[in-house]
């Protein structure tokens, strides 16, 4: 029986020649392209891909699709997602497609799905765009005079708006000896550049951007133990290690150590608040070194519900200076409003730069803290029925709502328990200042 394609308010990913099928992404794009055009969006249609061998197939029908819609293409080949959103403003486009399956495995394959003003898709654009998917699309007259063309030299800008983040000079002088983990992804088109831009001696694993991962996709520290092994084998200062399509970014320091996937964003907080101070917005699951952070420079900290999206909303609407998720994913609105590995490997250079001391001593700065994750089958229960429980369970903590229940306590603990999106389960996750703590934290609130 084939496996179900994952289909959310924020794309779509799927098995590659089992749920993904040429008919699931064609009446998907349709949705994408109906909608575009009842809102009269103005403008061709940025297509790129991450690297995966899928990706060039896939490509060639959502092109086409969205040519019978009336909608010209540009087509960009293999492309970093946060260059996405800049290509779309630079381009004037109406929206964009990234053909991407994030950091799931090589087999699966998806689609990305941007608008005019450079993002992805909020969540109502999104539930609007699942809803013309059900109810099916087709054109009324297919056009005869949209058409396909190519686009090049595109990470040239995003290399500029990275640059005149920092002190060029400053990193320069430094000769960072860095490694960069690519993994085959789309990274290493405006990686390289970049870091050679910045005078790095750089070793790269990864290059080729054929999505042959060499390790799995996501970059966690189980993943990356091979990376960590080549950083200290080559004498590296830092370890830069990208997800297939880029907007995530994981940090290994020169004793081969993975500080955890949070510190990439709170070292850009901590290189970006020293000198420029501004609010910053989190998502609910991201570590409170934000918070302290933020505090430290006279700033605050907002929080959102888990989601690119949903993080980038409340950037708009709180004005804020910076934001992003713990999963490695900076959000630097002078650059994009798109997660970017990019941002994260300038900043965390500056910050390197700036000090002059190495990447573990600048983060034993930052107050340290544990996150643990666990997770439960829902078995027919009512998620919201289950956090309704906690709450009688936990008096002593605060309960918010704004995704699923967070429970915090006055000394900082925190708990976050939500259902799945994609799976009949209950997530939970808690930070404390130790793992036992934090796992004791959610042991309790799941009943183990």
């Amino acid at each position: 029986m084939p496996s179900q394609p994952i289909i959310s308010v924020s794309g779509l990913r799927a098995i590659v020649g089992d749920s993904l099928t040429q008919e699931l992404i064609e009446r998907y794009i349709s949705a994408y392209a109906l909608q575009l055009n009842e809102r009269d969006a103005q403008g061709p249609i940025v297509l790129s891909r991450d690297g995966r061998a899928s990706g060039e197939m896939i490509c060639e029908w959502v092109a086409n699709t969205l040519i019978k819609f009336g909608r010209h293409v540009l087509y960009a080949d293999i492309m970093a997602t946060p260059t996405v959103g800049i290509q779309i403003l630079e381009q004037r486009a109406a929206g964009a497609v990234q053909v991407t399956a994030s950091h799931n495995p090589p087999e699966y394959n998806g689609l990305k799905l941007y608008g005019p003003d450079g993002r992805i898709l909020n969540a109502d654009q999104g539930a609007q765009l699942l809803e013309l998917y059900r109810q099916g699309a087709a054109p009324t007259e297919p056009s005869q005079t949209a058409t396909k063309t190519e686009l090049n030299d595109t990470h040239l800008l995003h290399l500029q708006k990275l640059l005149d983040l920092v002190d060029v000079e400053a990193i320069r002088k430094s000769q960072f000896k860095v490694l960069l983990d690519c993994n085959h992804g789309s990274g290493s088109i405006l990686a390289i550049p970049l870091l050679e831009s910045l005078g790095c001696q750089l070793t790269v694993l990864g290059a080729e951007p054929n999505g042959q991962f060499a390790h799995p996709a996501e970059p966690t520290a189980d993943n990356l133990e091979s990376v960590s092994r080549e950083v200290i084998g080559s004498q590296c200062d830092i370890g830069f290690c990208q997800d297939p399509d880029a907007d995530r970014l994981a940090l290994i320091d020169a004793n081969g150590q993975y500080p955890g996937e949070e510190y990439t964003l709170a070292l850009c907080l901590k290189q970006l608040l020293a000198d420029q101070p501004g609010n910053v917005v989190i998502n609910c699951a991201t570590s409170r070194m934000a918070y302290d952070l933020a505090e430290a420079a006279g700033q605050q900290c907002y929080e959102s519900a888990v989601g690119e999206a949903h993080v980038v909303d409340l950037m708009l609407s709180c004005g804020a200076s910076f934001g992003g998720e713990g999963n490695g994913g900076p959000i630097d609105p002078r650059v994009g409003l798109i997660r970017d590995s990019f941002v994260g490997m300038v900043r965390v250079l500056a910050l390197m730069a700036s000090q002059q001391r190495p990447l573990h001593e600048i983060a034993q700065d930052i107050p340290a803290y544990a996150i643990y994750k666990d997770k439960i089958p829902l078995e027919g229960a009512d998620p919201q029925a289950v956090c309704e429980e906690l709450v009688r369970r936990f008096p002593e903590a605060e309960a918010d709502w704004t995704d699923g229940l967070k429970l915090r306590w006055p000394n900082g603990d925190w708990l976050l328990a939500r259902a799945s999106n994609t799976e009949p389960i209950l997530r939970a996750i808690a930070e404390t200042r130790s793992i036992e703590s934090s796992r004791a934290l959610c042991e309790k609130a799941l009943g183990r």
